[in-house]
């Protein structure tokens, strides 16, 4: 990865001149190949050396001239074919920086119309006028979201054109080395180019490796290393170079020499620069994994083999950490093989279970593996559970698979994930709480939902073929299974770090937990729940009206998980009621389905702060109206009846994630807008609450607010349908009461705190 160019470096530079050089060297190369081999029966260097082959010399003419001659011959060769390298190499840096400028263009041009945007530095702003310039105007600002996917998007325009700079320079550079030497073939195109400086810049790294004591490197060369990675972790003909190079095994003790050295942690600068080392190396490996080539497949058997081999720091000691430990420490970054995952997960789990230690036991070292250090004992769940958390696929399937026969069979999912005898005892911290279900949650968000984690960007996954409904299929599987095992507040808290995973995959399948509590009394058949929902089109799920009920209580009732839930609801909903079309009874219907929902998210939220709070008006009363605060949000642009929007809307779910809220129908042209206000307000303290008119006033604020936010939609389509007043007066009668039964539903004590 080069260093980036600028926005104004991009535009401003002139393909005129490069189309110029390109023209030239055509010609040049043209000329070249024609004294090489002739053409249309003129001489030429390869028609000199036929003759001189074929002429029966004597004396010094036999050996001197017959060899100046063929010697002559082959270096015309040489310029013709290294006139075709700087040819091919110029035409491909033409032909993608053609396409750079117009992919930027393009870009600027369609963030301006959403307020955004882009100074020449490559930078995204909010360009929404000022309210005192925009007047009445309807200004929609860009959501943080938008703008973090706008710099994202300018991002990878300005450093795929860095890359093919830094490719295309450094091989023209090559070719030019020697002024009269031309007997080095370079590469005729750009790909072909990075590949051969990749596994130059391997060959030259494993060397260095071999000579040992890589613990030693200075920091300059450290640094060195570091951007070698950096600039080559998506290059297979450096990653599967370097890696074979190393070996399996060779791989992990390099890293353990490197990250464990026997003085103890790196500290200070240099243990920065190994933060950057370690994911850069980590997404390197990632990348060499999908080969299939029997060198990388012996590669693979290796790493999984010497899992259990001691890797010492001391070579007077056995102590050290275990192979798994250190290959683990190399997977957080990166996208790992499928097969390789699944052939490794299985093994590390049946280590564990066979081992019969304590996990805390059996995987505390005190080495440091993982740069910044952390509390974490070096635990190989952690860093195999994000690499499950970057590859879907196999993290469904490893969730599914079991290891152990008979009486001693065990699913990965009750090991990892459930309580009972035979699940796993997580590491603890110094303070006694458990480690590593934040890594958990990772690899479930990606198991259920189908994409990355972290994918700042994510989309629903297609349904449009029978193995991808499959794939929806054992996805819903595993949500079902988590629906069932996270069924109070008090089972999620006792996994801490997994509760924000948790709300996301309820964000990401609240089109089935919307269609789970569509079935009062068992009524769904009746009210043809399957058609008002679309069930069948949708491949939605019945995960059980009583286990989503206690399922969404359990979430809801953690702001932060609540907002998540919230959000994704009246998206749902909204969506919902618009793919009704012309028939009013469904659309009102759904409507009313969704109100009865935000009903009963509410109710375990303000439950939550009663309880929370039952001894602390003051704060109660803070939270109350936060939360309040926080259900200040519009849909940007309503969907109405007929509006066609794009089939997932991606909505904020914490600091660092976002989630594709599923809608209930497909793209039809257009698209949803969410605008999103969570800023909250502070100025309860400094009215200083006490249990007066004021205070109740606060209290009653957040429940209309909660009341208004359910609503929205609902409203929304009876303005669209220009309802009577009566009817109106009607139908908000009947969601209200929708939203009093979802908040009866919830309720389970209600009353503390009041």
């Amino acid at each position: 990865m080069a260093d980036m160019l600028t926005v104004e470096e991009l535009e401003d530079l002139r393909l005129g001149s490069l189309k110029t050089a390109v023209d030239d060297w055509e010609t040049m190369h043209g000329r070249l190949e024609k004294l090489a081999d002739g053409g249309d029966g003129d001489v030429s260097a390869a028609g000199l050396k036929k003759e001189a082959e074929a002429a029966d010399w004597k004396g010094l003419n036999a050996t001197v001239t017959r060899q100046f001659v063929t010697k002559t011959a082959a270096q015309f060769d040489d310029a013709a074919a290294a006139a075709k390298s700087v040819l091919g190499l110029l035409r491909g840096a033409h032909t993608e920086f053609t396409q750079y400028k117009s992919d930027l263009r393009t870009a600027i041009d369609e963030l301006a119309k959403q307020n955004i945007y882009v100074n020449g530095k490559g930078g995204v702003v909010d360009a929404s006028p000022p309210p005192h310039v925009a007047g009445d105007a309807d200004v929609q600002r860009p959501t943080q979201q938008q703008l973090d996917a706008a710099q994202e998007r300018i991002d990878r325009i300005l450093w795929e054109a860095a890359e093919t700079d830094r490719i295309v320079a450094r091989a023209l550079r090559a070719l030019a080395k020697n002024k009269y030497d031309f007997t080095d073939r370079g590469p005729e195109i750009v790909a072909e180019a990075d590949r051969r400086q990749g596994e130059a810049d391997a060959r030259y790294w494993n060397e260095q490796i071999a000579k040992g004591n890589v613990d030693e490197w200075s920091e300059e060369k450290l640094a060195r290393f570091n951007e070698t990675l950096r600039d080559q972790r998506d290059n297979p003909g450096f990653t599967e170079t370097f890696a074979v190079g190393l070996g399996g095994e060779g791989t992990l003790q390099f890293w353990r020499d490197l990250a464990a050295p026997p003085g103890g942690a790196v500290e200070g600068d240099r243990a920065k620069v190994l933060a950057h080392v370690q994911d850069n190396l980590s997404m390197a490996l990632a990348n060499a994994s999908h080969s299939d080539s029997p060198q990388m497949e012996a590669w693979k058997r290796e790493v999984i083999a010497a899992g259990s081999k001691t890797f010492p720091v001391d070579p007077d000691l056995p102590l050290g950490p275990k192979g798994f430990q250190v290959a683990s420490s190399l997977m957080h970054k990166g996208k790992f093989d499928t097969e390789f995952l699944h052939d490794y997960g299985q093994e590390l789990v049946k280590y564990e279970r066979e081992h019969g230690a304590d996990p805390d036991a059996l995987w505390r070292d005190t080495t440091s593996l993982t740069y910044p250090p952390d509390e974490n004992p070096n635990d190989p769940f952690a860093g195999f559970m994000d690499a499950l958390g970057h590859n879907p696929e196999a993290s469904v399937e490893f969730f599914g698979k079991s290891t152990g026969e008979g009486e001693d069979e065990v699913s990965n999912f009750d090991y990892l994930v459930g309580d009972g005898d035979d699940a796993r005892d997580w590491p603890l911290d110094d303070e006694g709480k458990p480690m590593g279900y934040d890594n958990l949650g990772h690899a479930l968000e990606s198991a259920t939902l189908g994409y990355p984690y972290d994918d700042k960007s994510p989309s629903s996954p297609p349904l449009d073929t029978p193995e991808q409904i499959e794939a929806r299929e054992n996805r819903l599987d595993l949500v079902s299974r988590i629906v069932e095992r996270y069924d109070s507040a008090d089972v999620i808290d006792g996994q801490p770090g997994i509760r924000d995973s948790l709300a996301n995959i309820a964000a990401g399948h609240i089109d089935s937990l919307n269609y789970s509590t569509a079935n009062w009394g068992g009524s769904g058949e009746l009210t043809d729940r399957d058609g008002l929902f679309n069930k069948d089109e949708r491949h939605l799920r019945d995960l059980g009206q009583r286990g989503t009920v206690d399922f969404l209580r359990a979430l809801a009732s953690d702001q932060d998980s609540y907002n998540t839930l919230s959000s994704a609801q009246q998206l749902y909903g909204t969506s919902l009621i618009a793919v009704q079309g012309d028939n009013q009874d469904d659309a009102l219907y759904a409507g009313y389905r969704s109100v009865r929902m935000h009903g009963l998210l509410d109710e375990a939220r303000a439950e939550s702060i009663g309880e929370q709070y039952a001894d602390d008006e003051a704060a109660r009363n803070k939270a109350l109206e936060q939360q309040a605060e926080w259900r200040k949000f519009v849909v940007g642009s309503a969907v109405g009846v007929g509006v066609g929007v794009a089939s997932g809307v991606v909505v904020p779910a914490g600091a660092a994630a976002a989630v594709a809220v599923p809608l209930a129908f497909e793209t039809v042209g257009g698209a949803v807008g969410t605008h999103m206000s969570t800023e909250t307000i502070d100025w309860l303290d400094e009215k200083e609450y006490s249990n007066d008119q004021q205070a109740i006033a606060a209290i009653e604020d957040h429940q209309d607010r909660g009341r208004r936010s359910a609503m929205v939609p609902l409203l929304n389509y009876m303005e669209d349908q220009e309802m009577s007043t009566h009817e109106v007066r009607k139908y908000v009668f009947n969601a209200e009461a929708r939203y009093r039964a979802g908040a009866l539903e919830m309720d389970t004590d209600n009353s503390r705190g009041h």
